[in-house]
């Protein structure tokens, strides 16, 4: 199974609640098990953010977020100037900002970030799913598509 949702968003902070919302239902009509949807809209939310916080001067944003079999794949592209991951320190314990990174570093299973100074950056996050008994997820996954 494939299933993929691509939004462009206004670097707006409205955008995230509606991306995060759009794709959470999508994972629970496929019967993701909620432990996992929790991590892949808090990993959505801190990469949104980000873009929204960070990636100026632009106007707008691009996520793609995709179901492929048992793989979860997000991308956030915005058309800013880019940033230096490595570059990023680790928060302080405790600090409220700062910690984007570092969670979505905890809650991927792989996160990789491009950046292409002038013309944004591009983080991808994948997480493996699970899913609950009786889901419909693993029963696309398996479905015999060549009848």
């Amino acid at each position: 199974m494939e299933a993929t949702i691509a939004l462009r968003l206004p670097r707006d902070a409205a955008s995230v609640p509606l991306i995060r919302q759009i794709f959470e239902g999508a994972l629970r009509t496929l019967g993701v098990d909620p432990a996992v949807r929790d991590d892949i809209e808090l990993m959505l939310t801190e990469a949104c953010a980000n873009v929204i916080r960070h990636a100026a001067p632009s106007d707008e944003y691009t996520v793609s977020a995709g179901v492929y079999d048992d793989l979860c794949v997000i991308r956030v592209i915005d058309t800013g100037g880019g940033f230096d991951p490595g570059k990023i320190g680790e928060a302080l314990a405790g600090a409220e900002h700062g910690r984007g990174l570092q969670i979505m570093r905890a809650l991927a299973d792989d996160v990789r970030f491009t950046s292409r100074p002038e013309h944004g950056a591009m983080v991808c996050l994948e997480k493996r799913l699970t899913f609950v008994p009786g889901a419909a997820g693993p029963h696309l996954m398996t479905s015999d598509h060549s009848a």
